[in-house]
């Protein structure tokens, strides 16, 4: 029976709006319940001259004095008048904050995201088509011991050798000072922090997509195009690898939050300003309004994509199927 698209679909935006809702009350008592002063966030070492009259002032003023679920309704209401306050440590609205920082975060994470799968891709290819054999063998070790290696180690070692010993890459930033508008001072800063993205990501989705493929070569259709005389590249490249591209558009859905992840841990590595290094200031300055949003930003990306890449594989399963038989039928008439 054909399900109903507009049930189907409506589920799944209601699953949506329940898991934003979870996340961002989740993330608003945590924030709050959580020790530590905001009030240093926003006035600095000025806190400790405050008297306890002086502090009951100032949190009033921010609005820290109601109970949390109080401020949590506030903060609804506000949000979405498209209101997110203000940050405690930058004094500016969080949206001008964010704003100047996340194309740092597009640029270094969307890079890393395409060479990640365009190179996952190829080297999943590559130890599929030699499988067995020493290249594949010496891949497979290699990424799984590169795999194992903690991001910000291996972040730490690129770091001392390049920028330390070699001097050939900076260490740190976006860009040198007075070097702003230079685009080849921001790409050099720029190639560090990328080499780490994509390797700490590279071999999982490269393992998966070689998996992909040495399944899909053991399908019935496969011999039965070898007893034709298909040649192993046609069979490899013609019809294999394209029935592994709806999984392989599945697997790239799914994988954004793990790419994100990783982009965050290296920014804060690297001291490079983009979203992932201002979550971790705001967490550990308490700058509640700018954790928040960036917490219900990077959540709200998770979910979406999660969802889509379930969605995706809701819908590859009976297509895969049907795809198999049309490869049949079209090996049989070779």
């Amino acid at each position: 029976m054909k399900k109903n698209p507009f049930v189907y679909y409506g589920k799944k935006a209601l699953i949506f709006l329940v898991s934003v809702f979870i996340l961002s009350l989740a993330v608003f008592y945590i924030s709050r319940l959580a020790p530590g002063d905001p009030l240093m966030s926003y006035y600095g070492e000025r806190v400790e001259k405050m008297s306890v009259e002086e502090k009951e002032v100032a949190r009033e003023k921010l609005g820290l004095n109601d109970p949390i679920h109080i401020q949590y309704i506030r903060w609804v209401e506000n949000a979405a008048k498209g209101d997110f306050g203000i940050s405690f440590k930058y004094k500016q609205d969080v949206m001008e904050v964010i704003g100047s920082r996340i194309g740092f975060t597009l640029i270094l994470g969307g890079i890393g995201f395409v060479l990640t799968f365009v190179g996952a891709l190829l080297l999943g290819v590559l130890c599929a088509w030699y499988e067995d054999k020493w290249v594949d063998r010496v891949l497979c070790k290699g990424g799984t011991l590169l795999s194992c290696i903690p991001e910000f180690w291996l972040s730490l070692v690129l770091i001392l050798v390049f920028a330390v010993t070699l001097h050939w890459l900076p260490s740190s930033g976006a860009y040198d000072i007075g070097y702003k508008d230079d685009v080849l001072n921001r790409i050099e800063h720029l190639i560090l922090p990328l080499i780490i993205v994509v390797l700490q990501h590279l071999w999982y989705y490269a393992y998966m997509i070689r998996n992909k493929l040495l399944e899909e070569t053991r399908a019935d259709y496969v011999l039965l195009g070898k007893s034709k005389g298909l040649s192993k590249k046609e069979i490899m490249f013609k019809h294999c690898l394209r029935n592994i591209l709806p999984s392989y558009i599945s697997i790239m859905a799914i994988s954004v939050p793990h790419v994100v992840g990783g982009t965050y841990i290296v920014e804060t590595v690297f001291s490079y300003p983009g979203i992932g290094a201002l979550s971790y200031e705001s967490a550990r300055y308490h700058d509640y309004n700018l954790l928040m949003v960036l917490c219900m930003m990077t959540g709200i990306l998770v979910i979406f994509c999660n969802l889509i890449g379930q969605i995706i594989n809701e819908k590859i399963d009976p297509r895969i199927k049907a795809n198999e038989v049309v490869e049949t039928s079209e090996v049989t008439k070779v």
